[in-house]
């Protein structure tokens, strides 16, 4: 799995099938069965964080994105494969994970950014569970959202050298009927002498604009 990854598509929009919109690309869901889950309540916070995206979107405080929304941002990504653990560092805002292969239990009581992960081999396929997630983030753009008690399995499964096939299991009884899945494929980048650059999110930038233009 060493390398620099990159997702392809426009699940950092909006996991669901959505129309093109200014600044976003139309796009299919990557939501196995098509649609979310969501409580009658929680479809309805749904609903209203989307008319207020733009301001309340977690990334647009510079937050960490969480999982599994790091994964698919629109910039890439580089895993490092070590016998005890595998580190992730991906370019926006300098977020990392390390998600430890050791078989140590999960920490308690303790909520973090991009949670706390513990991953194993399922043949070549490496499975990672993520807990203690918190509710601060987002899925995507378009609103969709979790609570306190998400945990999150993921799937990396190498198709070949230059292909994985990712997906990741949500299971949140606070907000959805039942667990659910998305898929997509991440693409090894292979530009010669490429490395993860800097992107420095600045939250005042956000503040001027929306000042600046007036608008919600």
């Amino acid at each position: 799995l060493n390398g620099i990854w990159q997702a392809l598509g426009t699940a950092h929009w909006n996991l669901e099938a959505h129309s093109a919109s200014e600044g976003i690309p139309a796009g299919f869901s990557v939501v196995e069965g098509g649609t979310i889950p969501y409580q009658p309540w929680a479809l309805a916070k749904r609903n209203e964080n989307l008319q207020k995206r733009l301001t309340d979107d977690p990334l647009r405080k510079c937050y960490m994105p969480g999982v599994p929304r790091a994964t698919y941002l629109p910039f890439p990504f580089e895993i490092t494969q070590m016998p005890s653990h595998i580190g992730i560092a991906y370019e926006f805002a300098h977020a990392t994970r390390t998600i430890f292969l050791t078989g140590a239990a999960h920490l308690e009581d303790l909520d973090f950014w991009m949670g706390d992960a513990r991953g194993k081999w399922d043949g070549d396929t490496l499975v990672v569970d993520t807990v203690s997630l918190g509710d601060k983030t987002w899925f995507d753009a378009a609103g969709n959202f979790h609570s306190d008690a998400l945990k999150v399995v993921e799937r990396f499964t190498p198709i070949d050298a230059t292909h994985i096939n990712y997906s990741a299991t949500i299971d949140d009884a606070k907000v959805f009927t039942r667990p659910w899945t998305i898929t997509m494929i991440l693409y090894r980048r292979l530009e010669k002498n490429l490395e993860l650059l800097d992107y420095e999110c600045a939250e005042h930038v956000y503040d001027k604009l929306f000042k600046k233009s007036g608008k919600p």
